[in-house]
C-alpha cells in the first residue's frame, strides 16, 4: 500500500484498538506514534516516504535485506517492542507504535506479494485483495475507516469521551 493509505489505516487501527488497551484514541502523542509505526516498516525501501527521509539507512537496509524482508516481519515487531521497553519507554507509547506497525503489516498482506512474517523463512502470507496504488486499495481504506467510525459511534462514544 501507499504511504497515505498506511497512515489512514494506522490511525483507524489505533482508534479502534486504543480503548481495548484503556488508552485515549485521540491522544496526540499516541496518534503520532501510531502514524510513525504505520510508516516505519518501509524504511527498507529507499523510494518510500520514510526511505526518502532516511536515505542512507534505507539504502543500507535495502541492500542488505531487500524490501519486505526483516522490517516486514513478526521478528521486527517483537524486536522493536523488546528494545523500546528495555530502553525505558512507557508501555502505552510502545503500544501505539506497535499498533501502527502491525497495521502496516496487515495492510501489506492484502497485496499479491504478501509478507514473509516468519522472516528469514521464505514462506509468505497474504490475502491478495488489491495491488499497491490501485483503486481497490482506496476502497479498502475507505471501508476500514467507515467500519471504525461505525464501531466508534455504536460502541465507543462513551469510552472515547471518558478517555479524553
Amino acid at each position: 500500500m501507499m504511504a497515505k493509505s498506511h497512515v489512514v489505516v494506522g490511525i483507524a487501527t489505533w482508534v479502534a484498538t486504543a480503548p481495548l488497551l484503556h488508552l485515549s484514541p485521540v491522544n496526540p502523542l499516541y496518534l503520532a506514534l501510531a502514524v510513525a509505526g504505520s510508516l516505519l516498516p518501509d524504511v527498507d525501501h529507499p523510494n518510500s516516504w520514510i526511505g526518502r527521509r532516511s536515505r542512507p539507512v534505507s539504502t543500507a537496509i535495502a541492500a542488505a535485506l531487500g524490501h519486505r524482508g526483516l522490517t516486514h516481519s513478526a521478528v521486527a515487531v517483537a524486536g522493536l517492542v523488546a528494545l523500546l521497553l528495555h530502553a525505558g519507554y512507557q508501555q502505552a507509547e510502545v503500544s501505539a507504535l506497535a499498533v501502527g506497525y502491525l497495521s502496516h503489516l496487515a495492510a501489506d498482506m492484502l497485496t499479491p506479494r504478501g509478507l514473509r512474517l516468519a522472516w528469514p523463512l521464505r514462506k509468505t502470507w497474504g490475502i491478495p485483495l488489491c495491488r499497491t496504488g490501485s483503486p481497490t486499495e482506496g476502497v479498502i481504506v475507505i471501508a476500514l475507516v467507515c467500519g471504525v467510525a461505525w464501531q466508534s459511534l455504536l460502541h465507543g462514544t462513551n469510552k472515547i469521551a471518558t478517555l479524553l
